[in-house]
């Protein structure tokens, strides 16, 4: 459209100048408006504004060419924007300055759509409760809440939001940083942020203080106190999307789950088959027709026309559409997970194993709960504190639909450890990881006497897959996974604040134990 308009302004706000580019279909006139906010732009630090003018607009002439205005905004402290890079400090007070100085614009018609995905989808979701004139969004790969980017049941994930956090802390003014993955075994942990920063941050001091789902903190976002839970009631339609193999998926099906009906019924969900970043060719498995950038081109665009009525939905409002991995084909429904379960016992037999918090047991691919998406698997029964397990053959092509469920009944010599499960199918190419989770003595029973015998659960975040005839499934079972979740120090009490490790015996009763799988007939 050559009477395209695209300049940019620095928008003075809180002691910053925010760079803010404006996209616009036509040089006059009013439209709706897509807002995008985003960290990742490092590499604009150092272009002149013009040049990013002009990509921008390219890379996302989708929503100019069909009329919309987009406003598209570096977050403090990346890229051209002034001020320091805090994760999520200052995401809400900016956001919505940002709102508000669209509304005093002469190309404003009264709507505003929130577009983003993983962070730059966070950097909306802090704004909520959101105003009357925001009609939709497209929210992709982020839940609200910030509990499960930190933690899974109390153990703290470096492959996830450690690493990143790390990246992402003042990115301008803190250059170089005295980092590695192994900053995270650091005893006591609490020291972290003074020797990799050179200074402390409250903010991670926080976290790290808060291993626990339960504690007040995680009710409100630790930096305003703004109550999270924000798209319950949100009564607009949002579109979510999700991988099977992103770092958010369990979260945001408890975020689906969680909304109210009037909301649920306008938004939708999509889940394709890969990674956090819809990275097919990353993958161990390109599945066919799977990339939903392709599959559903310009879906965003499409979302929003469809919230507008100026066209049907991409995908369908009040439903859950989803690829069904290894039959290879798109569903849509309402994800309820089966009656039906197949139950496995683990084996037949007792064995125990020494961890050593300080060598960890390292596995390939964050699955579902950290990135680095899936990857063929290691041998198996790979170190001596390894325990591979396999089901027996399939007599059937079965489909598996929901959350698989285990049960570990253990004991350690020590007052406190943790325990590590992964499942993984078993190809012919090789053993194609499947999903994980950890879990510690200490949320089974807060005073556990070493050396008793004890049940601990695990729940595996949703999937959709098919195991065919004569496939079985792969269990490991182990005390850590390296580099993904902080190692347990085998000591009881706040992990930050511990200043010594132990080894410790841990032994599982495999005939004792069991995974239970949610068929669909």
């Amino acid at each position: 459209m050559n009477s395209q308009k695209v300049y940019f302004e620095y928008l003075n706000f809180n002691n910053a100048d925010l760079f803010t580019v404006i996209c616009l279909p036509q040089k006059s006139g009013t439209f709706p408006t897509v807002i995008m906010r985003t960290p990742y732009v490092d590499d604009d630090e150092k272009l002149n504004e013009e040049d990013i003018c002009k990509r921008i607009l390219t890379d996302n002439a989708a929503w100019v060419n069909s009329g919309y205005a987009l406003i598209f905004q570096h977050c403090r402290g990346r890229g051209k924007s002034g001020g320091d890079c805090i994760p999520y400090k200052n995401e809400r007070a900016d956001g919505l300055f940002l709102q508000d100085w669209v509304r005093q614009q002469p190309f404003y018609n009264g709507e505003i759509y929130l577009f983003g995905s993983s962070y730059t989808a966070s950097v909306h979701f802090v704004t909520a409760p959101f105003a009357d004139d925001i009609k939709g969004a497209v929210l992709r790969v982020m839940e609200t809440g910030k509990y499960n980017g930190n933690y899974r049941n109390g153990l703290y994930k470096m492959g996830l939001h450690g690493g990143w956090y790390v990246d992402m802390y003042k990115k301008k003014s803190i250059r170089n940083k005295n980092y590695t993955p192994e900053s995270f075994n650091m005893l006591p942990l609490s020291n972290f942020s003074k020797t990799v920063f050179g200074e402390n941050d409250e903010n991670l001091n926080e976290i790290l203080k808060h291993p626990n789902k339960n504690d007040a903190f995680w009710n409100h976002d630790y930096q305003d106190g703004k109550k999270l839970g924000v798209v319950n009631n949100a009564n607009i339609p949002i579109l979510f999307v999700t991988a099977f193999y992103d770092i958010f998926t369990g979260g945001i099906f408890d975020m689906w789950n969680e909304l109210d009906s009037e909301t649920k019924a306008k938004s939708a969900l999509a889940i394709h088959p890969f990674n956090h970043g819809c990275h097919s060719e990353l993958e161990p498995i390109n599945f066919a027709d799977g990339n939903m950038d392709i599959e559903y081109l310009d879906y965003p665009v499409k979302w929003i026309d469809h919230v507008r009525k100026k066209g049907e939905p991409p995908f369908k409002p009040g439903k859950i559409t989803y690829y069904k991995l290894f039959d290879n084909k798109w569903c849509c429904d309402d994800f309820i997970e089966p009656k039906n379960h197949q139950k496995f016992i683990l084996g037949n037999n007792t064995i125990s194993y020494k961890y050593d918090p300080t060598n960890p047991a390292s596995f390939k691919g964050g699955l579902s709960t950290n990135f680095g998406g899936n990857e063929w698997q290691d041998k198996p029964n790979l170190r001596q504190d390894i325990i591979t397990v396999y089901t027996d053959k399939f007599e059937k092509d079965t489909f598996v639909k929901g959350k698989i469920k285990a049960k570990l009944k253990v004991k350690s010599d020590c007052e406190d450890t943790c325990f590590y499960m992964r499942l993984s199918l078993c190809k012919n190419e090789g053993d194609y990881g499947l999903r994980d989770d950890i879990n510690q003595l200490s949320n089974f029973c807060e005073n556990y006497k070493p050396n008793s015998d004890i049940s601990m659960d695990f729940s595996f975040d949703e999937h959709a897959f098919v195991i065919k005839k004569g496939e079985k499934l792969r269990i490991d079972i182990s005390s850590s996974a390296f580099p993904f979740f902080v190692p347990h120090t085998n000591n009881k009490g706040l992990f930050s604040e511990q200043t010594t490790t132990k080894t410790a015996v841990n032994t599982v009763f495999l005939q004792d134990s069991y995974i239970e799988i949610p068929i669909e007939e």
